[in-house]
């Protein structure tokens, strides 16, 4: 009778073989086999007889342990999705490495191989789902109008933070505990340049930065809560953008780029006020 493959290879070649493939990241088929044999104990020689010449066996072995060696998502793909979801759900101070490793189905000593630590994974997390690579393109495009590219800025964040997973308001405030970071310095720079240029008033540039995120992030975290308040009618969310923008220019914005009065930004809200 001919002896089942599955059953052929040790249980202990089939751990070997997942614990390799979460240290490296990397589904089972992708692994060396000087790998396994390594995690195994063994020699790639031995692990190679025992396999009766073909990675087949093995393959097989661990399909029937529940895993599937060359479809399951690799451990930098499936830590990034589990923070992401966990910032989302409950906030940054609960991404720690063991509850990522929990929901991503993996080690922790395999997300250390992988990223090298939490910082690493944010930042993975952040350059994946954070807005500001959108934000760069807005203000580093062709030449347009203060006015216009506020607009388009108040727009592009307005998008990110209401994206599921939520995670931009976190990467917010990740980036200006770290005024080093890259996100506030694309921004910083920017408005930097524009007071230079004497498009926007002299003001310390992080009160700048918050006086345009903090509105429209908070907005847009509350929203899906208000629009189940009875009674409370919200206006669209690009109309939101509006306000905020034109908020932000009749505060920060000089007189030289024309910027809205104050009874334009309450016309936005109830057109009745106009005579």
């Amino acid at each position: 009778m001919l002896v089942s493959t599955i059953s052929a290879v040790p249980a202990d070649v089939v751990e070997a073989a997942l614990r390799a493939a979460e240290n490296l990241g990397r589904d089972v088929a992708d692994v060396p086999l000087i790998a396994i044999a390594r995690e195994a104990g063994i020699s790639r020689s031995t692990l190679v007889r025992r396999l009766n010449g073909s990675r087949q066996p093995l393959d097989d072995a661990v399909r029937a342990a529940g895993v599937e060696p060359g479809g399951r998502p690799p451990v930098r793909k499936r830590a990034v999705e589990a923070a992401a979801s966990l910032i989302s759900n409950r906030g940054l101070a609960a991404v720690t490495l063991e509850a990522v490793a929990a929901q991503a189905n993996c080690s922790v000593h395999s997300l250390y191989a992988v990223f090298g630590g939490r910082d690493e994974l944010l930042r993975a997390v952040f350059d994946r789902y954070g807005p500001m690579l959108n934000i760069d393109e807005a203000i580093s495009g062709p030449h347009t109008e203060l006015i216009e590219t506020v607009h388009r800025i108040f727009r592009l964040l307005a998008e990110t933070f209401s994206r599921e997973p939520r995670v931009a308001p976190a990467m917010i405030a990740e980036a200006l505990a770290r005024p080093t970071g890259s996100a506030v310095q694309t921004l910083g720079q920017w408005l930097a340049a524009e007071v230079t240029a004497g498009g926007i008033r002299d003001i310390p540039l992080p009160l700048l930065i918050l006086q345009m995120v903090a509105p429209i992030a908070v907005h847009t975290m509350l929203r899906p809560v208000v629009d189940n308040v009875p009674d409370v009618n919200l206006p669209q969310l690009h109309e939101a953008c509006a306000v905020f923008a034109d908020a932000f220019l009749l505060g920060a914005a000089t007189q030289s780029v024309g910027k809205p009065g104050r009874e334009s930004i309450a016309l936005q809200f109830d057109p009745s006020l106009e005579k």
